[in-house]
Parts: C-alpha cells; sequence; structure tokens
C-alpha cells in the first residue's frame, strides 16, 4: 500500500532532541501511567464531542483502555491486519506521537457514510481509496483537538494554544517507512474504542514515546538565574570621599523629670556622669565608641571600638 502524506507536509521529517537539563530526570514508564489514565479519560470525553459529525450529530462513546507499555516493534505485531499510521507532533518543539487506524474500520466507517450497512470488503485493497484516507485525516483533526484539549487538563479552548497545539506531520500504512521514532523506544500505548448504536465499534490507537509524554506532562525546569553581588561602594573613592558627614560624641544621656526640667533656671547645677566609654553617631546610628581625652589643648575622642 503507497504512503499518503497529509496535504500540509508532504515528505517532512522533524526529531527533536530535548535536553535533559530543561526536563530534569525523565519519570519512568510506572510513573507515566497514572498520568496518561488520566489524559485518556479527559480525551474520551473531548474526543465523544469531537467526533459527533461521523454519527449524524450525536455524540459516540468513547471508552478508554488503561495504558499499556511497549515498544514500535510489539505495536506491529499486535495489529490484526493492515492499519494507517501517522505520526502526530506535539508544541513548537515538534515532540512526536503516533495513532493507528485500522483499515478494516476505516472501510466501514466509509460504506455507511455512502448509504451501506457499515460493512467492510472481505479483502482489504492494497491502497486505502481517496474516500478513506479523507475521513482519516478529517479524525486526525477531531484527534489532535481532542488531545490538546486533554493534555492541557481539559480545558477546550486552551488546548489550541502553541504548547499544546498537536498537527499531524505525515502518514503511511508501514510503521517502517514511517519511522516516527526509534523501534525499541519505550512507549505507552493508549486504545480508544468508539461505539454508535446500531452498527459495530471501532477503534484507535495512541503511542506516546515516554519521553514525549514526560515533556508534555511535566513543566520544564527554569534555568537558575544567578545574581551577580554589586560591589559595595568604596568610602574612600569618589564622589564618596568628599561627602560631609555630621558625627555626634553624646557625652551625657541622663533622665530628668518633667516637673525639674520645667523649674531649671539660669545658674542652676545639674550633676551629671561622664562614662568611660561614649558613643559616637551619624544620624541616631552608633559607629564606634571611646574615651574622652585631649590632643593639643583641645577635648578629644580616643575610638576604643568601631562596628
Amino acid at each position: 500500500m503507497a504512503s499518503s502524506p497529509t496535504a500540509d507536509a508532504a515528505g517532512q521529517r522533524m526529531k527533536a532532541r530535548h535536553s535533559a537539563d530543561l526536563l530534569g530526570k525523565v519519570p519512568g514508564l510506572a510513573e507515566l501511567v497514572p498520568t496518561l489514565s488520566l489524559i485518556g479519560e479527559r480525551l474520551a470525553r473531548a474526543l465523544a464531542g469531537a467526533l459527533a459529525h461521523l454519527s449524524g450529530g450525536e455524540p459516540p462513546l468513547v471508552r478508554v483502555g488503561m495504558p499499556m507499555d511497549g515498544t514500535l516493534t510489539s505495536l506491529q505485531a499486535d495489529l490484526e491486519g493492515p492499519a494507517m499510521h501517522t505520526l502526530l507532533v506535539l508544541g513548537p518543539t515538534g515532540l512526536p506521537l503516533l495513532a493507528t487506524f485500522e483499515a478494516h474500520s476505516m472501510l466501514r466507517i466509509v460504506d455507511r457514510a455512502f448509504g451501506g450497512r457499515g460493512e467492510a470488503p472481505e479483502t482489504i485493497p492494497e491502497t486505502l481509496p481517496l474516500s478513506a484516507l479523507l475521513l482519516i485525516e478529517r479524525i486526525e483533526a477531531s484527534l489532535s483537538e481532542a488531545l490538546g484539549a486533554a493534555l492541557n487538563g481539559g480545558g477546550g479552548g486552551d488546548g489550541n494554544s502553541e504548547e499544546h497545539r498537536i498537527r499531524a506531520l505525515r502518514r503511511d500504512n508501514s510503521l517502517r517507512q514511517l519511522d516516527p521514532f526509534p523501534m525499541t523506544a519505550d512507549l505507552l500505548t493508549l486504545a480508544l474504542e468508539i461505539a454508535e448504536p446500531g452498527v459495530a465499534p471501532w477503534s484507535l490507537q495512541l503511542a506516546f514515546p515516554v519521553t514525549t509524554l514526560a515533556a508534555a506532562t511535566t513543566p520544564p525546569r527554569r534555568p537558575v538565574v544567578r545574581r551577580h553581588r554589586q560591589a559595595r561602594p568604596d568610602p574612600t573613592t569618589e564622589p564618596f570621599a568628599s561627602v560631609p558627614i555630621e558625627v555626634t560624641a553624646v557625652l551625657v544621656n541622663m533622665p530628668i523629670a518633667m516637673s525639674r526640667l520645667s523649674t531649671l533656671r539660669p545658674g542652676d547645677v545639674l550633676p551629671v556622669a561622664i562614662a568611660r566609654s561614649i558613643p559616637l553617631q551619624v544620624d541616631g546610628r552608633t559607629i564606634a565608641s571611646g574615651a574622652v581625652g585631649e590632643l593639643d589643648d583641645r577635648v578629644a575622642v580616643q575610638i576604643a571600638h568601631a562596628f
């Protein structure tokens, strides 16, 4: 069966490498299973509404299975017949994931859309008809919208943000030709069954590389911004060196009653005791202390401690 690229990205390849420094430690399979289970529940609700156009306006019943681990090799071995695989990419960095549609199911939906009873031919054709490819393209669009909302926490409108935007990159019936990611890469798969009244259910499968799921659900580590400590200004250099600073030497600091203060008259004598160590203050803050003495017939303070 020949490959059929999507119209907007024929023949393109995109392989993204994500820095471990940005992602931090990548969670293991067991740690991501509960996360994918929750995403699956959200996806089932969102996808039902998105696929309503395929069932005459009535939302189908979407059931989601438990996440299963595997690889592309095991996924290929589990297929019961021909299938079409679509490489989807998430966000601006192009995180890869895979959607698989069974050819038998797609042909049944096409038959019902054209008035049939929803039956597929006994022999699946080697090349899917254009009608089936157009159907897959419509399902891809609905799936991308619903999955983007599910990854965003169920918020429908925000699922279209660039961070959660999902788009189909290319599709092929051969996994080896599509080569979405290494065949032995660890994956978590999610099977979805879509049921409508009166017809047999059909299914699709999503495969998430562990690195994609971890990057899509784990907030990136923000780099630590180291602030450079500014150098302390040098008080011995300009423009600080010539700035005048008023320094006060507090010789006496004594309490006095208001009644005594109010009766003071010229000639009164107040006995005071000068401490051996007096503080030197700048703007009310003590910067040093020392003893009162004399230097060149002038009162002086000898610094004993500086703070």
